[in-house]
């Protein structure tokens, strides 16, 4: 059995003249969770949609667990597990006649899903709440339904879209949690997740990281290789009013972006001219009439690379 579960090669998918997807390439090994992150328009759904099988390339090719997706689709659909991002339940079914009606779609017979279901519902910890009707279940209880459903069918890759999108911080936690465990356990065993996501945080718990812009995946690596790229370039100026040191930071030559973070702003330098502005720049603000109580090189953060790769690559 291979190794490498998604193999995606020159990947375009064209709307009339809008370029959705432009020349996307993948490599995906079995045991990895890839981070696919970029903002609204940036081309993720639609990859994630293009891999499941749900459109059609324009051009390039598709393997997943060796599959052909355009000529063995449903081989190939059969190793997967998909959530949207609007994961659609029957309100009026339970929990366990949802995952049911998704294992009966899929050719499981009930000797297979019955078991497989109850397995599942005590991995995500849904496993009391069986017979809950899925109208009358919490936000994070249904996204957990949604995984249940997704895993029903013992998939060797995962695609999830957004999963997290407009739940609260602690509910994503604990999608997370499951999402780490299902990879690093035997219940997951050999199995591959591929995640959409627009929140950095998610992204620095994933293998690898593809950043994707207008269609194209800009920049791919580990959450530190692409951390380290903007090691001493990043520094944090606290202090008030936070819109004059902003503004103040802004107009310095060696400076090429001030983002906001929280009570705090990040300013990213010129490599090498780190000396120089820790200097100059307290002079600056305090000539303007604004104060500084800190100013220091911290660690880059995803976010921060993130606004450095969508400012310079303009393709």
């Amino acid at each position: 059995m291979t190794n490498t579960l998604v193999q995606a090669s020159g990947i375009k998918r064209y709307f009339g003249n809008v370029h959705a997807v432009d020349g996307v390439d993948l490599n995906i090994k079995s045991g990895e969770i890839y981070g696919l992150v970029g903002s609204d328009g940036a081309g993720k759904t639609t990859t994630m949609r293009l891999l499941v099988g749900a459109l059609l390339p324009t051009q390039g090719e598709i393997e997943i667990c060796g599959y052909d997706l355009r000529t063995q689709v449903e081989l190939a659909r059969s190793t997967i597990g998909y959530l949207s991002q609007r994961f659609s339940m029957y309100e009026d079914l339970t929990i366990l006649e949802n995952i049911r009606f998704f294992a009966e779609i899929r050719g499981l017979s009930s000797s297979e899903w019955l078991p497989r279901s109850m397995e599942i519902l005590e991995f995500v910890g849904l496993d009391k709440f069986k017979d809950r009707r899925a109208g009358q279940l919490s936000g994070g209880m249904k996204q957990k339904l949604g995984l249940a459903s997704a895993l029903v069918t013992r998939p060797r890759l995962l695609l999830l879209d957004e999963p997290t999108t407009g739940v609260d911080p602690v509910t994503r936690q604990d999608f997370w949690q499951l999402v780490i465990k299902l990879v690093s356990s035997r219940e997951g065993d050999g199995v591959s997740v591929i995640i959409s996501t627009p929140y950095m945080d998610e992204a620095s718990r994933c293998h690898r990281v593809g950043f994707m812009k207008a269609g194209k995946i800009i920049a791919e690596d580990t959450p530190s290789n692409l951390r380290a790229r903007l090691n001493g370039r990043v520094l944090e100026l606290r202090g008030a009013p936070i819109n004059q040191l902003r503004h103040v930071a802004h107009q310095d030559a060696d400076v090429e972006d001030v983002a906001a973070f929280g009570d705090k702003l990040h300013v990213r330098i010129r490599e090498g001219k780190s000396d120089e502005i820790m200097k100059r720049l307290p002079i600056n603000i305090q000539a303007a009439g604004a104060t500084v109580t800190d100013l220091r090189i911290i660690p880059p953060a995803l976010e921060d690379v993130f606004i450095a790769l969508s400012e310079s690559n303009h393709d």
